[in-house]
C-alpha cells in the first residue's frame, strides 16, 4: 500500500515522499495527471529517482491532502504508455546521459592505471584533433581547430587529466545543446498536437457533434475556416486553403480540393470541405511532426549561433597570441597558454543551458515558447499590437440580453443565433451558445450551411429566409440590412454599456445580442509594467465600435487605438512598423487575429482563442492572465543580459587566465584547470532562475497526509 510523507513546506508548495511502489515515467505521469485535476492544485512534478512528487497549490491544504490520499486508489494498470517523443522520457534521456558521461569521467580518474587511462585519452582526443584537421583542410579557422590543438597540445605534454577535463567539458556543452534543440522540437510538436474535444461529422447529410476519440476511419468531418484540421484525412468535397507553414515552413497557405490529402495540425484559412478520415493515430502524426520540424532554422536560437560566432572570432586571436607569445619567448610552454584555456567551451556549455532554462521558467508560468530565438525577438520588441476582445478583455464575454425587432420572439432569436454561432470558435460566439444552454433552451440544426465572413459575422439560410449575424458593418453597410420603420428609437436607445451582435433575418433586424466585454482586472497594471520593460508604443487593434473601444484604451492607458478595422488592416499596421524599424509582438485570440500574428516579429496567441491563431503563433499563453506577457518579458530581457554577462565573464576570466599563462606565473595545465572549474561554474549559475522567487520558504501549518507520516 503506498504511503506518503512530507519533507519540505514551503508556501503554496509540498514535497511529498511515496513509498511501497516503485513507479514508472508513465505511472508518475499519469499520476501528475491525476493530481492535476484537482482544482487546489496549480502544478505537480514527480521525481521518480526519489519518489518525491513536489505540488504547488492554492493553500487549499485539506483539498491537497485529499488528492493525494486518493492516489491509494488509482489503477497504475491504466496508465497511458509514453512514446519516445514524450517530453518526460526526452528530459531523462538528457539528464541520463549527462550523468553517466559524469560518473564515466570520475571513475576513470578514480580507478583507471596510469597507462590505461593515457591510452584512452588518445582514444577519445583523436576525434577531436581528426576534426580540427579536417575543419582546417576546408580552410576554416574554427572553435574545433582550437579544440583540437588544445587537447593534441595536452596529449603530447602527457597531460592526460587536462585533456580529459576539456573533452569531458565539450561533451557536457554537445549534450547541452542537442537536450535545447530537442526541447524547442518537442514544445513546439506538442503545441501542434490537437486537443480538439468534438469535430462536425456527416451523417446521412446532417452534421453531427461528435468526440473526435469516437471518429474512425472512413467517417465524414466537416472543416470550415479557421479550424484545425484534427485527423489526416482526404477532401471528398470542397476546397479549402489549408496553412501548412508550422510543418513545411512554408508561408502561403496551399489550395486542397478534391481527392487532396489534408493532415492533422494544420489550418484551414479560407474554404469549407469533406473530409474522409483515412488514419486516427496520433502517434504517428505526431512523429511525423517531429521530423518535419526537427531541422527547422527556428528550432536554433540567435544567441546561440551568435555566441558560437562570437566564439570563432576569438580563434584567430588565440592563435595569434600564441604565435607572437612563442616568437617574443621561444618558450613553447607560454605560447601553448593561449591554446589550453578554450573560450568556446565555457560558452557551448552556458549559452544552451541559460535558453532551457529560461524557456522551461517560461513553461512553467504557462507560457509555450516555440523557439529559442523568439526569446530574444521579445527582449528586443519595443512595440506590441493588442487585439481588444479575449485579449485584453476577459476570454469569455458574458451575454448581458437580447433585444428582439420585428415582433419576433427573445427566445427564438437566441436559438437561432446560439444554432448558428456554435459552428465557429470565437469568444462571442462562445458568450452566445453558452447563453442559451443557460437559458435551457437546446437547439437543432435549423439552417442549411454556413459561411464564416472574417470579421465581419455568418450568413446562412432558414428555410427561404436569408440569416446575416455579425457587426453593424457587415449587417448594415454590406447588407445594406434595414431597420424596422416603428423600432428606429428603439435602435437608437440600445444600451452603450456593451458590445452589439445583429441579427437579420431575410434582410430586417430581427435581434440585438448585447455582450458584456468587462475589461480584465490585471490588464491596466500589465500595460503600466510593459511601459516600464522599455516598450515604446502599445497599440490596440480592434474590429468593435470606436465607441466602446475608446472606453476600453481610455481605462488601460493604450498608446494608440484602432476601432472598426478589418483583419488585413491589422497585418498592414504590424507590416508597416516593422519598416519603420520596429521589433512588434502582436498579442491576439481570434480568427481575424491571424494574419497580423503572421506577420509580426512575434505572434503571441492566448490560450483560450480559435485555434487557427494558436497555431500560427510563436508563443501561446495557456495562462489566463495577462501578467504572463510581463513575466515573459521580464524572463527574456533577463536572458539577453545573463548571455552578455557570461560572454564578458568567460572572456575577461579566461583572457586573465592566458596572461597568467604567458607572464609565466602559470603553467598551461593549470590555467586550464581553472578554466574547467570555471565553465563547470558558470554553466550551474546559468541553471538558476531569472526571476526572482516569488515565494519563501516560511513556516505553515503541518499537513498531515497519512495518519503515519514522517513530517518534516
Amino acid at each position: 500500500m503506498l504511503q506518503f510523507s512530507v519533507v519540505k513546506k514551503l508556501r503554496n508548495r509540498l514535497h511529498v515522499k511515496v513509498t511501497g511502489h516503485h513507479f514508472t515515467e508513465a505511472e508518475a505521469a499519469y499520476v501528475e495527471d491525476t493530481l492535476l485535476l484537482n482544482d487546489a492544485i496549480v502544478d505537480v512534478t514527480f521525481y521518480t529517482r526519489s519518489s518525491q512528487i513536489a505540488i504547488k497549490h492554492t493553500g487549499d491544504v485539506d483539498a491537497v491532502r485529499e488528492a493525494v490520499l486518493g492516489l491509494r486508489d488509482l489503477d497504475l494498470s491504466e496508465a497511458p504508455a509514453l512514446n519516445e517523443y514524450s517530453p518526460r522520457l526526452v528530459n531523462k534521456k538528457y539528464r541520463e546521459m549527462m550523468i553517466n558521461r559524469t560518473a564515466l569521467y570520475l571513475g576513470k580518474k578514480a580507478v583507471l592505471p596510469a597507462p590505461i587511462a593515457a591510452a584512452w585519452a588518445w582514444f577519445d582526443g583523436i576525434k577531436f584533433i581528426g576534426k580540427a584537421i579536417k575543419t582546417l583542410w576546408q580552410r576554416k579557422l574554427t572553435v574545433e581547430v582550437l579544440d583540437g590543438v588544445a587537447i593534441g597540445a595536452a596529449l603530447l605534454q602527457k597531460d592526460y587529466p587536462t585533456a580529459g577535463a576539456v573533452m569531458y567539458l565539450l561533451g557536457i556543452g554537445d549534450i547541452l545543446e542537442e537536450w535545447t534543440h530537442r526541447k524547442s522540437v518537442l514544445n513546439l510538436a506538442q503545441s501542434m498536437s490537437l486537443n480538439v474535444d468534438k469535430v462536425w461529422v456527416l451523417v446521412d447529410d446532417i452534421e453531427v457533434s461528435k468526440p473526435v476519440n469516437e471518429v474512425v476511419a472512413g467517417d465524414q468531418i466537416i472543416i470550415r475556416q479557421g479550424e484545425v484540421i484534427p485527423l489526416d484525412g482526404v477532401v471528398i468535397d470542397g476546397v479549402v486553403l489549408v496553412n501548412e507553414s508550422s510543418m513545411t515552413g512554408e508561408p502561403e497557405a496551399v489550395r486542397r480540393d478534391k481527392d487532396s490529402s489534408v493532415y492533422a495540425g494544420t489550418v484551414v484559412e479560407d474554404g469549407k470541405a469533406i473530409v474522409e478520415v483515412r488514419s486516427t493515430s496520433k502517434t504517428s502524426r505526431y512523429e511525423k511532426i517531429v521530423n518535419l520540424i526537427e531541422e527547422s532554422e527556428q528550432m536554433k536560437s540567435g544567441m546561440e549561433q551568435q555566441a558560437y560566432r562570437m566564439a570563432d572570432k576569438l580563434v584567430p586571436i588565440s592563435f595569434i597570441g600564441a604565435g607572437l607569445t612563442y616568437l617574443l619567448t621561444r618558450n613553447v610552454m607560454k605560447a601553448l597558454s593561449f591554446v589550453m584555456v578554450d573560450f568556446s567551451c565555457a560558452l557551448k556549455l552556458s549559452i544552451p543551458l541559460a535558453v532551457l532554462s529560461a524557456m522551461q521558467e517560461a513553461s512553467k508560468r504557462g507560457i509555450t515558447v516555440k523557439g529559442g530565438k523568439f526569446l530574444e525577438q521579445i527582449a528586443q520588441a519595443d512595440m506590441i499590437v493588442f487585439d481588444k476582445t479575449g485579449t485584453l478583455t476577459k476570454a469569455e464575454p458574458e451575454f448581458e440580453q437580447i433585444i428582439p425587432f420585428n415582433g419576433h420572439d427573445a427566445d427564438e432569436m437566441l436559438k437561432l443565433a446560439a444554432c448558428i454561432e456554435e459552428h465557429f470558435p470565437h469568444s462571442m460566439a462562445k458568450a452566445i451558445v453558452r447563453a442559451a444552454k443557460d437559458h435551457d433552451l437546446p437547439h437543432k440544426e435549423m439552417h442549411s450551411d454556413v459561411e464564416y465572413v472574417v470579421a465581419h459575422g455568418i450568413a446562412s439560410k432558414v428555410g427561404r429566409y436569408r440569416v446575416r449575424i455579425g457587426s453593424a458593418h457587415y449587417i448594415f453597410d454590406d447588407e445594406k440590412t434595414k431597420i424596422p420603420a416603428d423600432e428606429q428609437e428603439k435602435f437608437n436607445n440600445l444600451p452603450n454599456s456593451s458590445s452589439h451582435i445583429y441579427l437579420a433575418i431575410g434582410g430586417t433586424l430581427a435581434a440585438v445580442i448585447c455582450i458584456k466585454d468587462p475589461v480584465r482586472e490585471e490588464a491596466k497594471q500589465v500595460i503600466a509594467d510593459l511601459h516600464t520593460l522599455g516598450i515604446k508604443k502599445i497599440v490596440m487593434m480592434t474590429g468593435d465600435s470606436k465607441r466602446n473601444a475608446q472606453r476600453v484604451a481610455d481605462e488601460l492607458g493604450i498608446d494608440e487605438l484602432h476601432a472598426e478595422v478589418l483583419p488585413e488592416d491589422k497585418a498592414a499596421y504590424v507590416k508597416q512598423a516593422k519598416a519603420e524599424g520596429y521589433t512588434v509582438m502582436m498579442v491576439g485570440d481570434g480568427i481575424n487575429d491571424s494574419p497580423a500574428i503572421s506577420e509580426a516579429h512575434v505572434g503571441i496567441a492566448m490560450n483560450e482563442g480559435a485555434p487557427i491563431a494558436q497555431k500560427i503563433a510563436n508563443v501561446t499563453i495557456s495562462s489566463d492572465n495577462l501578467q504572463a506577457l510581463v513575466d515573459l518579458r521580464r524572463i527574456s530581457m533577463a536572458l539577453m543580459k545573463r548571455i552578455k554577462v557570461n560572454y564578458n565573464g568567460i572572456v575577461g576570466f579566461n583572457g586573465a587566465l592566458v596572461g597568467g599563462g604567458v607572464l609565466g606565473i602559470m603553467p598551461p595545465s593549470q590555467t586550464a584547470w581553472l578554466h574547467n572549474l570555471f565553465t563547470l561554474g558558470i554553466g550551474l549559475e546559468s541553471m538558476t532562475p531569472l526571476l526572482k522567487k516569488e515565494e519563501q520558504q516560511e513556516t505553515v501549518p503541518t499537513i498531515d497526509v497519512t495518519a503515519d507520516s514522517v513530517v518534516a
